[in-house]
Order: C-alpha cells, then structure tokens, then sequence
C-alpha cells in the first residue's frame, strides 16, 4: 500500500516542496535501495534470532519512520525519513514470506498460502491509490505517511497475538564486508542512473560510480564463496530455478515501477486529473491482483509455475507495447483496458516466482531464499523508477506530447521486459532446470547435517 499511495502523492510532494523529477525518483528510490540492499540481511536474522521478534521490531521503525516522513518540512528530509522508514521494512515482507513459507512445509499449501499473501498485496494495491487519492485531496500528501501508524500498531498487536515464533535449525553468522559490498553495488549502480541525467553519462562522477558498483560485483564474487555463513549464498544460484526466479522478479518489479511511477504522472500532469480519480484508474489493477493471485497460487500448486510465467510475461509485454499509442486524449476507457493488462500481469506473476524461489530448498533457507526472491523485486522497482524518471525527467514541466513522446522509451523497455519474463519462464521450469533444484537442495542438506553433526553433543554423534 505504501508503494502505491507515495506514488499518487508525487504531484502534489512536487508542488508542495518545489521538488525536482530527481527528488521524486529518491522519494521512492531511497526507500526500494535501502530494502533491496539490507533485505538479505533482515532475512538470515530473522533466521538466526526468530523471524516473530524480527518482524515486530520492523513494523516499531516502519511506523517511526512514517509519522517522520509526514513531519517532512523539505524534500531532504523526506528522502531521509523515507531510509528510515525502509529499515523497518526491511524486515517485513521478506519475513513475512519466511513464515509463511515455514508454516506451510507442504508444497501444494504453501502454493496456496502464497497465493492468499499475494491477494493481500492485490487489496493493498487496490486500496492504496484511493485511498491516498482520498488523503491527498483532503488533507494533503503528509496523511499518506500518517496512515501507516495506526495500521503499524493493529500489527503489532496481532502479530503477537497470531504468529508462531521459529527460527533456522543452524543460526547463520553476520558478513559485514558482504553487506557492505552489496550496499555499495546497489547503491553506486542507482546514484549513477539516477543523477546521470544532470552529471552527463561521461562525467568522472558517474563514470566513477560505475566502477565502483563493477569492482563491488567482483569483490562479490571473490569474498561470498570463501565464507561459511556468506550473507549472499551464491550457491543458491546453483539452483536454475531459484536463479530465474531472481531475475524473473528483477524484470517484473522493475517493470510494474516504472509503470506506476509514469502512469501516476501521466494521469495528474498530462490528464489534469485529481489524486483521487487518478487512484480510481488504478483500481482495475489491484481489483485484478485481488481475484488472480488466490487463483495463480492454487494454480502453481497444482500444475506448475510454467503457465502462469507465460500469461504474466505476455501480459507485461501487451500493456507495454499498448502503451506507446496513449496519447494526452486518448480516451479513457482505453486507457483503462491498457492497465487491466498490468493487473493480469502483477496477479499472475508473484505467486510463480515466490514458489519457484523457495521450492525444494531446505527450511533451514526460507528466510535467505526468499529474502534474495524481495530483494530482486525491490532491486527492479528501483531500477523502474530510476531509469523511467532518467527518461522522461526533462519532459515533466512541459507535458503533453513531449512527455508522452518521451514515455515511449519506457514502454519500449517494458515491452522488452515482459517478453523477458517469457522466456526466462520456459527455460526454468524445463526437467533440467528442476533436476538443478535437487542437486541444490541435497547440497544444503549435507551442510546442514554436517553443522548439527559438529554443534551436537559427543553421546549424539
């Protein structure tokens, strides 16, 4: 809901705080860059120290960080209080994931589950943007953060009334120099995209931030490997499916980012609509992820995560390449056919790649396989925001054609994006890739017996 209901308030936030298109891409992006490269983190320490006690303590810095982003008297300070925010929800979603996941051992169930956790998403999808476009237009863009606070506290409430604690059989240990060369990838890589518009792609500035994020990446792949306990477990990746999965969920978040975050404007600067009838527009996506998402899990569960890859895949791929021919006045049932092709998409497409990512591996890595599964989707919604705000960046004051014109790039890119989905889709669930799973799984198998072997007491070796 959260993600939904900031994008709706990003016209007036430009208004209101005279914010340039970069200060609206770091109002989304510094919250997705922080839970994309703190997400693995949150998740072995759920594992280690129990996921309840980790979820709770994320919804107390989510619901801190929201009432600071509501005080927000500056752009600045809405960027800082949006990282603060993100902390906390760090270890929400993918936490969340992991209990269901160790809730539901059954695959069939767990299918299920996930899909009703997906259908969650769809109602918060749904709500959000009318609900923020009801905020918005009778009290400002503040009360879209302080909403967060009274729903922060039923939480916590119930999660300790309802959510059993558990936690890894083998705690796994805390990798500074990993998290630090993760941080510094992502967060390098998204500064560069970002201010590549004002710097120039050959200023030393951004050319140097490349290089870091490209000497981080191997410093990734020399350090990760030689760690017991590494907080990216490359050897996940071993696995063709939990490897697809994550690229799956790079390619549909940062598809659906870019999406939300040019539609809300195209509907409010080009259309001239309020927040509220632009969050109205968007309810046949949610409305879609609502009836959808229980169907796709069940669907998975029973016959496999193949076709519904493909439906969402084509579906991304429709809705982009439909979007190039909308135009300032097109009409609007048009344009409302367009995003129930996205609401196809988003509610067909989670339930796949959540299984995928946590299917045959070990209880013992719910909380850092699916962890990895949050941080693609987080990692491709800031990329979506960032490189569709690069795009049509110097077309927003002016509008009209020109911004339009400018969009075109970005449904071009996520056209590409949905055909993507596609074909990394048929390619995962083929026998080979699903006999890669195994050998992965078996392979963690062994090192966790081995662990219980060297922690157990002599009399029970």
């Amino acid at each position: 809901m959260d993600i939904s209901i900031v994008n709706i308030a990003l016209p007036l936030i430009r208004r209101d705080l005279h914010a340039s298109e970069s200060g609206l891409q770091w109002t989304v992006d510094a919250y997705t860059l922080v839970l994309a490269g703190f997400l693995v983190l949150a998740g072995s320490t759920a594992d280690r120290v129990g996921r309840r006690r980790v979820f709770q303590v994320g919804l107390a810095a989510f619901g801190l960080g929201s009432l600071l982003c509501g005080l927000a008297p500056n752009v600045n300070w809405l960027i800082a209080a949006r990282a603060l925010q993100a902390v906390g929800g760090t270890m929400l979603n993918p936490v969340a994931m992991a209990i269901v996941a160790t809730t539901f051992p059954q695959p069939a169930e767990r299918a299920r589950a996930i899909g009703v956790f997906g259908s969650m998403s769809g109602l918060a999808l749904a709500l959000g943007p009318i609900l923020g476009g009801a905020l918005v237009d009778g009290f400002g863009w503040h009360a879209v953060f302080w909403i967060n606070v009274p729903i922060v506290a039923a939480a916590v409430v119930c999660t300790a009334l309802f959510v059993p604690e558990s936690r890894a059989a083998r705690a796994r240990r805390f990798d500074p120099v990993g998290q630090t060369l993760m941080v510094l990838v992502l967060g390098s890589a998204v500064f560069a995209i970002i201010e590549s518009r004002q710097w120039g792609w050959t200023s030393p500035v951004i050319l140097g931030l490349l290089a870091v994020a490209l000497l981080g990446v191997l410093g990734i792949l020399v350090y990760e490997p030689r760690r017991v306990d590494p907080l990216l477990e490359l050897r996940l990746f071993r696995s063709v499916p939990f490897s697809s999965a994550l690229l799956m969920a790079l390619f549909a978040l940062c598809g659906f980012g870019a999406f939300l975050f040019v539609t809300t404007q195209y509907l409010q600067d080009v259309r001239g609509m309020s927040a509220l009838t632009a969050g109205l527009c968007l309810l046949p996506v949610g409305a879609l992820v609502i009836a959808l998402s229980p169907f796709t899990g069940r669907l998975v569960g029973a016959r496999g995560p193949r076709l519904p890859l493909v439906l969402a895949g084509g579906a991304l791929a429709l809705g982009g390449g439909a979007s190039l021919w909308l135009r300032p006045a097109t009409p609007l049932p048009t344009v409302l056919a367009i995003y129930l092709l996205f609401g196809i998409f988003l509610g067909t497409v989670n339930p796949p790649i959540t299984n995928t990512a946590v299917s045959g591996m070990p209880r013992s890595m719910a909380g850092v396989a699916t962890s990895l599964a949050s941080a693609g989707r987080q990692t491709g919604t800031t990329l979506g925001v960032a490189i569709s705000g690069t795009i049509v960046g110097p077309t927003v004051t002016r509008g009209g054609t020109g911004f339009m014109d400018a969009a075109h790039g970005v449904w071009g890119m996520v056209l590409g994006l949905g055909l993507g989905i596609v074909g990394v889709g048929l390619l995962s669930t083929g026998r080979r890739s699903l006999d890669s799973a195994v050998r992965a799984a078996a392979m963690f198998e062994e090192v966790d017996r081995g662990a219980d072997l060297r922690t157990a007491p002599a009399g029970r070796r």
